[in-house]
């Protein structure tokens, strides 16, 4: 994938002209299925509801009808993922309006389709995410729609997969009252790749899975097999054979590699806007719920975090500790730099940006607190080492309120049995005393999940406060390996 992305892209003329320029990237429109279904929540095993769940975005171009209805232009799917007409899709399918206003196309209970419009919310051009609001709200009128779930469990490898998605009969003609094609593509994910989705923005981090993305297929809802909720959008083909190991799809006899952006950025929307959506067991978005106590105090709990892309430019390995303040619904509104240096802290600082929380509880309500973060960089050709305790000035502002911060940070040693890069993200718990009392792992990789765990739990953190008194506090840690092509371990035993 390279620069903007390696994609199937189709530009049109709007005004002066119906034909549809040849696709440069591998994403292109489709049309909804309008199968009937009632209106509800809906869940993947229940596939009218899935398909009722999702719409295509199109281009209204006939003021009158023909015998095959209205005639439209289509940029790819988008599906609804609330009661009140709230959407998603990829932010590339709107760029392809070029500025023209966007509809749905919707199958009434009774009655031919019809164009709802589309309006935008927000998008997210980094991570290629985009919200829009059908209006009038098609859940309150004649229509028939469902929404989805959305499952924010991080994907591991192997993870079963089922790409929902729709496309006309006549992908270059299409109108209102035609047929369309409804395509289930099971697969897997097998691999993760940081890719720039357009040029000069920042990095994003996809999940690769061992089916081909086809014409219809752009902001169409990846389903969790296991979950049933979206964990994902599909994003477009994998084009960067030279970083793929397409034998592996080549072996299981599929055409070619689709490429995903995971369901974290969207929800990390969501939840800047305080837009409610659901998870698959039901629960309501974005700050409804929380885990803890209800008594006492409880820290802010991660509901979407990523990892960081490793610094192409870096020599050596790095670490940046943030101390970041969770509001009352779970947004991060201020980050302080308490240790990191270019080019490491750029790319932390880009990355939590995404990140999203339940917030800190106390007795119950929800209140602000702050939360530590750091991100490790190791590399396999650098021996381990014990980073030298850090001093905190006391006295400096604001430390009635302070994250807990590491203290000593073991540097994970990179696993003798790997050759490959890989990311794992845990979720500490501090106790009073700067005593680690649990580790949950939120992103899963070994073998470099065990590397991970076994340094952490060498660490010892400067304990965060509260109202000026020590109290247990979270932290989270993210460790980025990269295989350098040598191996200090596999050196030592020659």
């Amino acid at each position: 994938m390279d620069g903007r992305r390696s994609f199937a892209r189709r530009a049109v003329q709007m005004k002066r002209t119906h034909k549809l320029k040849a696709l440069t990237l591998a994403a292109a429109a489709c049309i909804s299925w309008f199968s009937p279904s009632r209106p509800a929540s809906g869940t993947p095993r229940d596939d009218g509801a899935l398909s009722a769940a999702i719409c295509p975005i199109v281009y209204p171009v006939d003021q009158s009808p023909s015998d095959r209805g209205y005639r439209y232009f289509f940029y790819g799917d988008g599906f609804f993922i609330n009661e009140q007409g709230y959407l998603m899709t990829a932010a590339h399918v709107l760029s392809q309006l070029h500025g023209g206003q966007p509809y749905v196309l919707l199958r009434q209970r009774s009655g031919p389709p019809r164009f709802v419009l589309a309006t935008l919310i927000v998008v997210d051009r980094d991570h290629d995410v985009a919200i829009l609001r059908a209006t009038p709200n098609p859940f309150e009128g004649k229509y028939k729609v469902a929404f989805l779930p959305l499952a924010y469990d991080w994907l591991a490898h192997n993870h079963a997969v089922l790409t929902a998605a729709l496309r006309p009969s006549k992908p270059l003609d299409a109108y209102t009252l035609d047929a369309s094609v409804d395509e289930r593509s099971p697969s897997q994910v097998f691999d993760f790749k940081f890719s720039q989705l357009d040029k000069g923005r920042n990095d994003t981090e996809l999940f690769l899975f061992n089916n081909e993305v086809r014409r219809g297929q752009s902001g169409a809802p990846i389903v969790s097999a296991d979950s049933q909720g979206v964990v994902g959008l599909v994003e477009g083909l994998w084009l960067r054979s030279s970083l793929v190991p397409l034998a592996t799809a080549a072996e299981q006899d599929t055409p070619g590699i689709g490429a995903g952006v995971p369901i974290h950025y969207a929800i990390a929307l969501l939840q800047q806007r305080g837009i409610r959506w659901y998870t698959p067991s039901g629960t309501v978005g974005p700050y409804d719920t929380f885990s803890g106590n209800a008594q006492g105090f409880s820290p802010p709990t991660p509901i979407s975090v990523v990892t960081s892309p490793y610094p192409s430019q870096s020599l050596f390995g790095g670490a940046v500790v943030l101390d970041a303040l969770i509001d009352n619904r779970g947004r991060m509104v201020e980050t302080k730099v308490v240790r990191g240096a270019s080019p490491f802290l750029e790319n932390a600082l880009s990355t939590v940006r995404s990140w999203s929380f339940f917030p800190a509880r106390l007795d119950g309500q929800a209140v602000a607190a702050r939360i530590g973060i750091t991100f490790q960089f190791s590399q396999s050709r650098e021996p381990p080492r014990s980073t030298p305790p850090q001093a905190f000035d006391e006295s400096s502002p604001g430390v009635a309120d302070r994250a807990a911060l590491p203290l000593v940070a073991v540097e994970p040693q990179y696993p003798a049995t790997s050759a490959g890069d890989g990311s794992v993200i845990l979720y500490d718990l501090v106790g009073t005393q700067g005593q680690l009392t649990s580790v949950q792992v939120l992103r899963d990789s070994e073998p470099f999940t065990t590397a991970a765990l076994t340094a952490v739990r060498q660490w010892h953190f400067l304990p965060g406060r509260r109202a000026g008194a020590d109290t247990d506090s979270a932290a989270i840690v993210v460790v980025a390996f990269r295989y350098s092509g040598t191996m200090h371990s596999l050196a030592q035993t020659k």
